[in-house]
């Protein structure tokens, strides 16, 4: 039941995933949900808004922590279309967010020990993650997005 309900905000993520590549972005989604409602939404926007930090997940937690009034995101759920870098898994941990939930994930990740052991920690820090929802959805925006810019 769980994973339908995983599936079914994904594809809400998936939107704005395809968002950020209407916009020239690279085309990553996320929202936030907290009790079956989304709180916050996001998109990469780090060409648009010219800030290195404007990734899909910062911006959700941002408008979240606006919306609640409060930077502790306790008890969310965030759904992610790619698997959180360094910097987003640290404002996660921050955000003392309970579940994360992704669909792509980096294919280097067992040759990247140190990406590798950021996931342990999270992990450690009670959060509980769950991989490679819609999986082949959220790889082929990405891949495509980039065979474009190649070509």
């Amino acid at each position: 039941m769980k994973s339908n309900r995983d599936s079914y905000w994904m594809k809400i993520a998936l939107k704005y995933a395809y968002y950020a590549e209407e916009n020239g972005e690279v085309p990553i989604g996320a929202i936030l949900v907290f009790q079956e409602k989304i709180i916050g939404t996001g998109w990469n926007s780090v060409i648009s808004q010219n800030d290195s930090t404007a990734h899909a997940e910062i911006i959700a937690l941002r408008e979240a922590g606006r919306n609640i009034k409060n930077y502790r995101l306790v008890n969310t759920t965030l759904y992610v279309t790619l698997q959180p870098c360094m910097m987003c898994c640290g404002a996660i941990i921050n955000s003392r967010i309970k579940r994360l939930v992704f669909g792509a994930s980096y294919k280097d990740l067992k040759k990247n020990p140190f990406l590798k052991k950021i996931f342990i920690n999270l992990e450690k820090n009670k959060l509980k993650i769950k991989k490679h929802i819609m999986r082949n959805e959220c790889a082929k925006i990405l891949s495509n997005f980039f065979k474009n810019k190649r070509f």
